[in-house]
């Protein structure tokens, strides 16, 4: 079911149309100071790197510029990406080869969650999906002539905007033609009554999934039909977010097994494993402290149970740089209770010593 739909099916793929309207064909609902973040003029920070490589002179791995439809695209590698530039060398967007995602480069805007962090993250990327995974060579596609223009000027919810729809923060409820509420204020889940402390990463319990925060009965492609917890109406946990997001909202399949199949599957470690896209970090049961191959959107996956530090159970999604130049990531969280790019039981941060930044250990582009 998407947000203007009565059917209880996943989505099938979204239109090329759909996707020039962004997620779900939604456009910004009031003020976006009321969903956590501001919009500037854009190029506003002034910077030139949408997160991967730095600009066409500094880009490691590098090859000759090319032309194609009034724009200049260069060919980058690990990993194999295509970046579209401007005149200057700025970065206009980066494809992966094998990846849906694009990055690209809009209007600046500042996000922030004052309950739990004074930090912030300002950025000119734009986070969308292409209507399939990139090969080299697409940007000479008739296709893509029409389609890039018009995204590079979309303004319409991307995946960050569409994020903070469900911000613990106090989201406002945005609801569809049948009634369903499919945005507003998402929690974790229900009241753990096992937790053990205020720090305990357990505070609310796990297993909602998005067609629990929707509160309607769901049928994956193959057949199988789930039925929502009552007691889970608008929660979803860390993976279930990311379905909520990417799955729901965006349009990429998902299926309800945590093994390899088409699209996202359930589980965080199972995203992690066999999630569509491109591994960028493989999990080596260590802290991944690489950081330079990430961009703003990749899927960021954490080793945080007690004495298993190679057993993935929690994600998100990378942000970028803070305010304070740190790695900032944004995820459903225990102790939050809900969506959050704060500090609370926990710096959201990619680097460091801090308890998830132990933890990380693997990232994924879809």
């Amino acid at each position: 079911m998407s947000p203007s739909s009565s059917s209880s099916s996943t989505p099938s793929r979204p239109s090329r149309r759909a996707l020039l309207a962004g997620a779900a064909g939604l456009v910004l609902a009031g003020t976006a100071g009321a969903l956590g973040y501001e919009l500037h003029n854009r190029g506003g920070t002034g910077s030139t790197s949408l997160g991967v490589g730095g600009d066409a002179a500094s880009a490691k791995g590098s090859g000759p510029v090319t032309e194609s439809g009034g724009y200049r695209f260069q060919r980058q590698s690990s990993p194999g990406r295509t970046v579209a530039l401007d005149g200057s060398g700025n970065q206009l967007a980066v494809f992966t080869d094998g990846a849906r995602t694009v990055v690209l480069r809009g209007a600046s805007r500042t996000f922030s969650e004052p309950r739990t962090t004074s930090a912030t993250v300002t950025t000119e990327a734009w986070v969308r999906l292409l209507p399939s995974e990139w090969k080299q060579g697409e940007e000479k596609s008739a296709w893509f002539g029409q389609w890039f223009p018009k995204t590079l000027n979309d303004t319409s919810p991307d995946l960050f905007a569409t994020a903070f729809e469900y911000s613990s923060a106090g989201a406002p409820d945005k609801f569809n033609a049948q009634g369903v509420r499919f945005a507003g204020t998402a929690h974790f889940g229900p009241r753990n009554p096992k937790v053990n402390g205020p720090l305990d990463f357990a505070y609310h319990a796990e297993q909602s999934d998005f067609y629990d925060y929707l509160g309607t009965s769901w049928t994956f492609p193959d057949g199988t039909q789930v039925q929502p917890e009552k007691a889970r109406f608008g929660d979803v946990d860390c993976s279930g977010f990311q379905r909520l997001l990417w799955g729901y909202r965006m349009g990429v399949p998902m299926h309800n097994t945590d093994t390899a199949g088409v699209g996202l599957p359930r589980r965080a470690f199972a995203i992690a494993a066999y999630g569509p896209g491109v591994l960028l970090i493989p999990n080596t049961g260590t802290q991944a402290t690489d950081l330079s191959v990430l961009q703003p959107g990749d899927l960021v996956f954490f080793g945080i149970l007690k004495g298993q530090p190679d057993v993935i159970d929690h994600c998100g999604f990378y942000m970028g740089p803070d305010s304070n130049g740190r790695p900032r990531f944004y995820s459903s969280r225990s102790a939050a209770n809900g969506p959050t790019m704060g500090d609370m039981a926990g710096h959201a941060l990619l680097d460091g010593t801090d308890f998830y930044a132990r933890g990380f250990r693997a990232a994924r582009r879809i």
